[in-house]
């Protein structure tokens, strides 16, 4: 698994917990974005020998999804607006014009936020265990789903330039660390 240079801040966690619901409807939509990235990722002509994989991670994303939903209608929560992430549009911002770096870019972001995904799952998982356990299973459930996930974006950046993508994925590293620093309020996983 990655190795992240920075732990995520302390106080994620119980904010997390205290905001279970919000948090559910931030990661509903963040299973959708899922999704419809792994589509968009078929854009581009480096991974037209790829789409049966992006195709099954969008699959896998979309029933993620559907799942998040329940868990939802369950607690009698509605789908809303999603809040925007400081981390996430911090990464993305950081994405390179030309066609060949925005692919490897875009690919090294979406193993990150999975890995990050992957990481935070499993701690949420254990942390619930006593309080919720039907939330802690889900979250535990997802946690090799994300791992895979992670591994397979990766694995297409170093298909395309396995060099530049030990470049790129060192300075979203350094850009991860940067960024997980900020602290804010907000009741998100990421």
């Amino acid at each position: 698994m990655l190795l992240f240079r920075e732990k995520f801040p302390a106080d994620w966690l119980p904010k997390v917990l205290d905001n279970l619901d919000a948090v559910l409807v931030d990661h509903a939509h963040l299973e959708r974005k899922a999704a419809t990235t792994a589509i968009n990722l078929e854009k581009y002509k480096q991974l037209f020998g790829r789409v049966h994989e992006l195709n099954a991670i969008a699959i896998e994303e979309l029933q993620h999804f559907e799942l998040v939903l329940r868990l939802l209608a369950k607690r009698g929560v509605p789908f809303s607006q999603p809040m925007r992430s400081p981390w996430i549009s911090g990464m993305m911002g950081s994405v390179r014009n030309g066609v060949e770096q925005q692919v490897i870019d875009h690919l090294i972001i979406c193993a990150l936020i999975e890995g990050r995904s992957c990481e935070k799952f499993q701690v949420l998982g254990e942390a619930l265990r006593d309080r919720e356990p039907e939330l802690a299973d889900f979250y535990a459930s997802l946690v090799e789903s994300e791992g895979n996930h992670y591994a397979t974006y990766l694995l297409m950046a170093r298909h395309i330039d396995d060099g530049e993508t030990d470049r790129r994925l060192d300075w979203y590293l350094d850009r991860d660390a940067e960024l997980i620093r900020v602290s804010h309020d907000l009741p998100i996983l990421h």
